[in-house]
């Protein structure tokens, strides 16, 4: 038997695959599922675990489930609602994904004996022949492409990632699944927040954070004219229009800015929302360092966004804080988000990225 993997498995279609493929290499695969967000999520539930052992069992692998549970509502739920609080729009897919998947799951691969772990993204992983360095690519087939959510990826990490599927598309990843027999070949997949039920994230940074239920305020236009009041800025995010609580026949108004310190959210109309400037924060460089001077990017402000080219430029801090400046005005740009940086020649290797704060038009 090969190398020793430590393969993530969420009970998916993808990361089954993925084990079969690991296995396929010659390699001797460890299944484990991080168990997360508890029986109410829809990602890494006991229900996921299950499916997750049922495929493990049929690929004649040794299995194992990793309670991080508390853990991951103290650094992934709890972060969101407190994001949503301080009135940013939060993308927890980030933390989960380095945290959880490429920090504590490769501590738990040394366990086992393995200096790699697989997983089920669609991402690529290369080393640039001038350089030396590993390099985080997109997807081959971008319209599954997840390298958007990898960008806190260090050296050391993408050296002990793999990610099988990252030539693959998503119908070749069920073909080869129902090829195999794989118990998860037709198992559909969410696209929400796993611990987010039904989409409705209002109640659950309610149930976090109870305190969210009385902290009511006012919306105002751009002038701070008060046009209405609304329970919470947990419940607006740039760019909403519908759900605002406030009737005008004659203008289509939409969220501009959060102002969470005053309880007070500004709307506007559509032209308000387009934005020139972004500060990026807590900015990590895939090569481990930042680029001497202005590099010129193609910027994705939120997972399906198609990116915009921009100059990023160091705003101090060692380049761990940017400024990006969009050659087009770019809408609903939203603070707590991720803006991610991509080579703007070929938009397939991922440069950087960061958390997006304050902003201008």
């Amino acid at each position: 038997m090969g190398e020793r993997v430590v393969v993530a498995m969420s009970g998916g279609v993808d990361s089954s695959v993925t084990a079969a493929l690991v296995l396929e290499q010659g390699c001797d695969a460890v299944g484990v599922t991080m168990q997360l967000a508890g029986s109410a999520s829809r990602c890494c539930s006991l229900d996921d675990a299950d499916d997750a052992r049922r495929v493990a069992e049929g690929l004649g692998i040794r299995f194992f489930v990793a309670n991080y549970a508390d853990r991951f509502r103290e650094e992934v739920i709890e972060e969101f609602a407190d994001a949503y609080l301080a009135g940013r729009t939060p993308i927890p897919c980030v933390a989960c994904n380095t945290r959880f998947k490429f920090h504590y799951l490769l501590e738990r691969a040394g366990a086992f004996g393995a200096e790699r772990v697989a997983t089920g993204h669609y991402a690529r992983i290369d080393t640039d022949p001038q350089t030396g360095l590993r390099r985080l690519r997109r997807a081959r087939h971008v319209e599954k492409d997840q390298s958007y959510f990898l960008f806190q990826l260090d050296q050391e990490q993408l050296a002990r990632a793999w990610f099988p599927l990252g030539e693959m598309s998503k119908q070749e990843v069920r073909e080869r699944a129902r090829r195999l027999g794989l118990a998860t070949a037709e198992k559909a997949e969410s696209q929400e927040i796993c611990f987010v039920p039904e989409g409705d994230y209002r109640s659950v940074v309610e149930s976090i954070r109870p305190e969210a239920k009385a902290a009511a305020g006012e919306i105002v236009d751009e002038a701070g004219q008060v046009l209405g009041r609304h329970g919470g800025v947990h419940h607006f995010t740039v760019g909403q229009r519908h759900g605002l609580g406030i009737g005008d026949a004659n203008r289509r108004l939409y969220v501009q800015r959060i102002d969470a310190a005053r309880q007070r959210v500004v709307v506007g109309d559509v032209a308000g929302l387009d934005r020139r400037e972004a500060l990026v924060e807590q900015v990590c460089w895939i090569s481990g360092a930042p680029p001497v001077g202005a590099v010129r990017a193609r910027v994705q402000v939120r997972h399906r966004h198609r990116g915009v080219l921009a100059w990023v430029e160091a705003d101090g801090d060692g380049g761990a804080r940017v400024r990006v400046r969009f050659e087009e005005p770019v809408r609903a740009v939203s603070p707590g988000q991720a803006a991610v940086f991509y080579d703007a020649e070929r938009d397939e290797a991922v440069l950087g990225g960061g958390w997006i704060g304050e902003t201008r038009s």
